[in-house]
C-alpha cells in the first residue's frame, strides 16, 4: 500500500509508537495514509484503538520481518 508519510517507531515501547502517530499525523491532510512502523506489540492493539478514538480509519497491516507496517487514513 502507498503512504503519504511513513512513521519510523522501531525500537519506542508503548505509548510512544502512537504518540509519534497521532503528533506526524497533524501534518496530513484527510484522506491522506499514513504508515506506522513499529515493533511492539502492544502496537497491535494500541493503533486500532487510537483510529477509533480518533475516527481515522484503520487499514490493516503488514508484517515485514520482525516489524509490522500499520496503515492509517486520515479523518
Amino acid at each position: 500500500m502507498n503512504a503519504d508519510l511513513t512513521i519510523d517507531a522501531i525500537g519506542l515501547l508503548c505509548p510512544l509508537p502512537v504518540l509519534r502517530l497521532r503528533k506526524r499525523m497533524e501534518a496530513l491532510e484527510p484522506g491522506q495514509i499514513a504508515c506506522l512502523l513499529a515493533d511492539d506489540p502492544a502496537a497491535a492493539i494500541d493503533v486500532p484503538h487510537f483510529c477509533n478514538e480518533q475516527g481515522h480509519s484503520y487499514l490493516g497491516e503488514d508484517a515485514i520481518q520482525s516489524t509490522t507496517a500499520y496503515f492509517i487514513r486520515k479523518a
